[in-house]
């Protein structure tokens, strides 16, 4: 029997350390850039021309990554793409969210580097390439910023936009640990392998994917190497701004469940900030039936109860769920299963409630019990059933 050594021919070790030479082995671009879109077809032909001529000489492609944009983004990204072999288009169905996007097109690619910015034309593409430079000379990542030296939020961003941007920054420097110009930028490269590394541990909710990025990795071992490169952030030629009071908040239930560990997972924390303010609905209602309306307590708290429902289903709906937002018949049947599943939270709350209270706890103890299990039940079955993937 004649035995093959292997050896010389499979010797990747220099492949290996040398991630460059490793995807020119293998044909992979050395640099990709992921761009999350919804209703960006106005931007992506100008985005591409610009990548184009910034990033000639690069062996790079574009991921224009979809969420089932109305407007024919993915079309024209297809169109694109049978012009352009480097372009290509992943179009998600039924799932949504800027953060989970990023981390789908990153996991997409085989470059050793990659960039993630907006396709709205706001983000500078002519730093794309001081970006790479500085991970390749050993940046975890690179981030390009608008508050570092000749960086400048220039006309994109309204006073009152900005003011809310410099108030998340001090927030996130508390959270990391790290003295960083500009955390919520969405514009940033980094190397994959290292990525790869967190991303087990990053959350697929929110907009703001590099505060988490840092964050975790930094929980994770040693805190990541970071450069900054300064650019003047433009205002948004076509399309509407992504940026809303849900971002805001869901940026603050990401801040939270950092804080947490991430033992409170950031929609568990938006669900709960949703149960209060159904609380609130709840007593108006109750007061407003009985009080004014003089109407019996029993059906008063059978009508509160049902607004107070509708109320957080709804809302839970546009905030929590917003990635897997229910439209039409599906809102309806979401509604009616929101229903079935609170009251059955219901009736665990009372039970909770009451062994708790026959154990000579305080009412209020035992009612807060109640309430606690009620809305950990609720939201997994919510999770489960009505807003299920």
């Amino acid at each position: 029997m004649t035995v093959i050594d292997f050896t010389a021919a499979t010797d990747n070790s220099d492949l290996m350390a040398d991630p460059v030479a490793r995807a020119n082995r293998s044909g992979a671009p050395e640099f990709a850039i992921i761009v999350p879109t919804f209703n960006e077809r106005a931007n992506l032909l100008a985005l591409t021309t610009k990548l184009e001529t910034t990033l000639a000489g690069l062996d790079w492609e574009l991921i224009v990554v979809d969420d089932d944009s109305p407007d024919g983004t993915a079309d024209l990204a297809w169109q694109l793409g049978r012009e352009h072999p480097n372009v290509r288009c992943i179009k998600r169905i039924g799932r949504r969210g800027l953060a989970s996007a990023c981390i789908e097109g990153i996991l997409s690619t085989n470059a050793p580097f990659v960039a993630v910015m907006d396709g709205d034309l706001q983000h500078d593409e002519t730093i794309l390439p001081a970006m790479l430079a500085k991970i390749k000379a050993g940046a975890d990542i690179a981030v390009g910023s608008r508050y570092v030296g000749d960086g400048s939020s220039g006309e994109g961003l309204s006073p009152l936009r900005k003011w809310g941007s410099e108030q998340a920054t001090r927030l996130s420097t508390l959270l990391t640990g790290q003295t960083l110009s500009d955390p919520m930028s969405g514009f940033f490269a980094v190397r994959r392998d290292f990525f790869i590394d967190v991303a087990p541990k990053l959350s697929d909710e929110g907009f703001k994917i590099l505060l988490d990025l840092i964050v975790s990795a930094s929980r994770q071992g040693t805190a990541p190497a970071i450069a900054e490169v300064p650019y003047t952030f433009r205002a948004r030629t076509a399309g509407e701004s992504k940026m809303s009071p849900l971002v805001v908040t869901q940026f603050l239930g990401l801040w939270v469940s950092k804080l947490s560990g991430g033992v409170l997972p950031t929609s568990f924390l938006l669900f709960s900030l949703v149960g209060f303010t159904g609380i609130a609905i709840h007593l108006g209602v109750l007061t407003l039936f009985t009080t004014v309306w003089n109407i019996g307590f029993i059906p008063a708290q059978i009508a509160a109860t049902l607004i107070a429902m509708t109320w957080n289903f709804f809302l839970n709906n546009w905030i929590t769920y917003a990635d897997k937002k229910l439209r039409g018949w599906k809102a309806l049947q979401g509604l009616l299963l929101f229903y079935a599943a609170c009251s059955i939270g219901g009736i665990a709350n009372v039970s909770v409630a009451s062994m708790i209270y026959d154990l000579r706890a305080v009412p209020i103890v035992a009612g807060l019990a109640g309430a606690v299990m009620s809305s950990v039940f609720n939201y997994a079955v919510t999770r489960t059933f009505t807003w299920r993937s």
